[in-house]
C-alpha cells in the first residue's frame, strides 16, 4: 500500500511538473533497484510510447498496481485532471495505510504479552522444572492434580515437544492454504472475525472506512454506480463484504437503490450508514455521503484503537497470573508438604 500511494505521489509531481508520462516513468525506473519493477516500468513505457493509454497499461499488472488505483487513473485520462486524480490516489492510499497501521499498532501489545507469557510458561516446563523433578521422585508423597499435570506437560514437551510443534507449523500452513483455496471456508472465518468482542468492532469500523472512502472518490471521479461498487468489492479483503458489495451491485442494475440492498444487510453494513447513503440517493449527494461515513468510521477506529489496549490489558494481566501462578504452585505445593511432614 505504501509503494502504491509513494507512487501516485511521484507520478502526480512529475505530470503536475510538466514532464511526460513516458519521462516520468524513466525517472521511476531509475530510481528503483528491484529488477522485477524495473522490468514493469520498461513495459509500462513500451506500452505508452506505442499510443496506449496509462491505465490500459498499468492493468496489465493488477498485483501492483490494484483496480481501485487503475480505475482512478483511466478517469484521470479520460477528463484530462490525471495528475489531481493522482494526488486524490496517493492522499486516500495513505489514508488506508495510516488506518491500518492503526490496527496492527493497536494488536501488537496484546501478542507480546501473550507470547511472553507462554514464553516464560514454555522455559520453566522444559528447563527449570525438570531439575526439581528428582526431589518429588524421591519423596513419598501424593502429589498435587496440578504438578502431576504440570510433570505430564513437562515430559511432553521434551521427549515430544518438537514434533507438537512440527505438527503445529503443518496445521498452520493448511489452515492458511484452506482459507486461500476455499471460498466457504474463507467467507465463514471473515464473518467470524467481525463477531470477536472488542476486536470484531474495530474491524467492521476499518472496512466501513475505507469501502466508503472509495466508494466516495470513485463517484466523484465519475465512475458509474455500480462499477464503483464492483471495484470497491475488488479492492477489500474481507470476503463478507466483498459478497454484499458484490449483492448491492447487482440489485442497482435489477433497479434497487445501494440503501436498499444495504439495508438487507445489517451485519456488516449498521442502520445508520444504510440511512445515510439513503438520503444520499435522495439528494444526489452520495459522493459526499459516501466521504463523510468515511470520516465518521475512521475517527471510530481511532478511539477503538486507543481503547483497545486498556480494555484487554486486565485481561492479559489476568491471564499470565493464572498461568505463571499455576506452574508456581505446582513447584511450591509439594515442597511445602514435604516441609510440614518433616516438621511432623
Amino acid at each position: 500500500m505504501s509503494e502504491r500511494s509513494l507512487l501516485a505521489k511521484r507520478l502526480s509531481f512529475l505530470i503536475k511538473a510538466g514532464v511526460p508520462i513516458v519521462e516520468s516513468f524513466h525517472l521511476l525506473q531509475k530510481q528503483t533497484r528491484s529488477k522485477k519493477k524495473q522490468k514493469i516500468y520498461e513495459q509500462i513505457i513500451e506500452d505508452v510510447t506505442s499510443g496506449k493509454r496509462l491505465a490500459s497499461s498499468l492493468a496489465r499488472f493488477p498485483k501492483m498496481f490494484g483496480a481501485f488505483a487503475i480505475n482512478i487513473i483511466k478517469i484521470g485520462e479520460e477528463s484530462g485532471i490525471l495528475d489531481q486524480n493522482l494526488q486524490y490516489l496517493a492522499q486516500e492510499l495513505q489514508k488506508q495505510q495510516v488506518l491500518r497501521r492503526k490496527i496492527i499498532g493497536s494488536l501488537i501489545y496484546p501478542i507480546f504479552i501473550t507470547l511472553a507469557t507462554l514464553g516464560v510458561t514454555s522455559v520453566l516446563t522444559i528447563y527449570i522444572f525438570p531439575k526439581l523433578r528428582p526431589i518429588f521422585s524421591s519423596l513419598h508423597v501424593n502429589l498435587p492434580l496440578t504438578t502431576r499435570i504440570l510433570i505430564f506437560t513437562s515430559d511432553f514437551l521434551i521427549h515430544d515437544g518438537l514434533w507438537a510443534f512440527i505438527g503445529l507449523i503443518i496445521l498452520i500452513t493448511a489452515f492458511f492454504i484452506t482459507r486461500n483455496k476455499i471460498k466457504k471456508f474463507r467467507l465463514f472465518l471473515d464473518l467470524s472475525l467481525l463477531k470477536i468482542p472488542l476486536i470484531g468492532g474495530m474491524l467492521k469500523s476499518y472496512s466501513l472506512a475505507n469501502i466508503n472512502r472509495t466508494l466516495g472518490l470513485l463517484l466523484k471521479s465519475g465512475v458509474k454506480v455500480v462499477q464503483a461498487l464492483e471495484i470497491t468489492a475488488d479492492t477489500t479483503s474481507n470476503l463478507a463484504y466483498k459478497r454484499g458489495l458484490h449483492l448491492a451491485a447487482t440489485g442497482v442494475i435489477k433497479g434497487e437503490k445501494i440503501s436498499k440492498s444495504l439495508e438487507m444487510q445489517t451485519k456488516l453494513f449498521p442502520d445508520l450508514a444504510a440511512h445515510l447513503i439513503a438520503i444520499g440517493e435522495t439528494t444526489g449527494n452520495l459522493p459526499e455521503t459516501f466521504i463523510y461515513l468515511s470520516e465518521m468510521y475512521e475517527v471510530e477506529v481511532e478511539e477503538m484503537t486507543k481503547n483497545l489496549s486498556s480494555a484487554i490489558e486486565p485481561v492479559l494481566m489476568a491471564f499470565m497470573g493464572i498461568v505463571v501462578g499455576l506452574v508456581a504452585i505446582s513447584v511450591i505445593t509439594p515442597v511445602y508438604e514435604v516441609t510440614q511432614h518433616l516438621q511432623k
